[in-house]
């Protein structure tokens, strides 16, 4: 791999956000393997204090790309500036996380360079040869398949959480690059005007190592509150069944599966979650996957590490009081 690993930082109100840092680790266990270097790339507004933070986790170089008109993700002036820095770099990989950014911006890159992507990965390899494989789950994760291929660079969307963190290394020192955006008025489609932000104390679904979820058997959208409890006393996001959201409890950014969020947290609790094939496909990569139903046959249960057989509206409280005890 004579190269190098370009990893695409993501960045979220002045914080690299959690699956770069993951991504950035371990794109430093590879390039040791095999002789190679890390470089970051951030794109955005007001970005040069983020350099020093991608340096202490493995980053060898950091390109910065600073400008207004990336202060705001746009598909069009991403994917305009990433082509022509991955073209001007010639990696042997480009790694970025599996999120709304990144499942945007790889086909589109991967079609611009012409060369493959494979999305979705949790888990990368190198081969004697030093050649990487991916490794991404198909068939709603029943199955898993071995990516690899010959075109430079390969295109890969991580999924977050598949990698841990590295202790930062502060001592560690990046080449820090300064571009000029230089985007093409042609890629300028869409112009972001304003952004709404709704506050939250909870982590965002697909960075957190804890979630709470709920289906249809919580009735009605005012029953999640039992859930959000539980989910705050343990530092956890919430998330939600399609077949809750269908049904109006909660808004389509919480919901978890095929047509959802892919999740990929250390424990994953399911209240009242049947265990659609489809919602298994957005969480089936949990570390530890707890379900709670009442109805024994459910097939949340076979994936289940742990399973509760019991009314959701009756458990679910007696945990978040034990877990304060605990936690006090």
């Amino acid at each position: 791999m004579p190269k190098g690993i370009l990893v695409v930082l993501e960045q979220y109100n002045g914080e690299l956000r959690k699956v770069s840092l993951e991504l950035l680790s371990e794109g430093r266990r590879l390039a040791d393997m095999a002789g190679l270097k890390v470089t970051g790339v951030l794109l955005g507004q007001n970005l040069k204090d983020l350099a020093a933070a991608a340096a202490s986790y493995g980053a060898d170089k950091v390109i910065v790309v600073d400008d207004p008109a990336l202060k705001d993700y746009t598909t069009g002036a991403y994917t305009s500036v990433l082509n022509r820095v991955i073209r001007d770099e010639e990696p042997e990989v480009v790694m970025m996380g599996n999120t709304g950014i990144g499942r945007d911006l790889a086909p589109r890159l991967a079609q611009r360079l012409g060369v493959g992507c494979a999305s979705d990965c949790v888990a990368v390899s190198v081969d004697p040869a030093y050649k990487l494989r991916f490794k991404r789950p198909v068939y709603a994760g029943k199955a898993y398949a071995e990516v690899a291929t010959e075109a430079r660079p390969i295109l890969a969307t991580i999924r977050p959480n598949s990698f841990s963190v590295a202790a930062p290394n502060p001592d560690h020192q990046a080449e820090v690059v300064e571009v000029a955006a230089s985007i093409d008025a042609a890629d300028l489609r869409a112009i972001v005007k304003e952004v709404i932000r709704q506050a939250s104390s909870r982590p965002e679904l697909t960075d957190a190592n804890v979630i709470v979820s709920g289906g249809r058997a919580m009735k009605n959208a005012e029953n999640f509150k039992i859930l959000e409890d539980l989910a705050d006393t343990i530092g956890a996001a919430v998330g939600a069944s399609r077949a809750a959201v269908d049904s109006g409890y909660r808004e389509y950014k919480y919901q978890v599966g095929q047509t959802g969020k892919t999740v990929s947290p250390i424990l994953y609790i399911a209240c009242g979650i049947s265990g659609a094939i489809q919602h298994l496909a957005g969480m089936g990569s949990a570390k530890v996957i707890v379900a709670i139903n009442k109805d024994p046959e459910a097939n949340i249960f076979t994936v289940a590490d742990y399973g509760i057989v019991g009314d959701v509206f009756e458990i679910v409280p007696l945990l978040t009081e034990e877990f304060k005890k605990q936690l006090a």
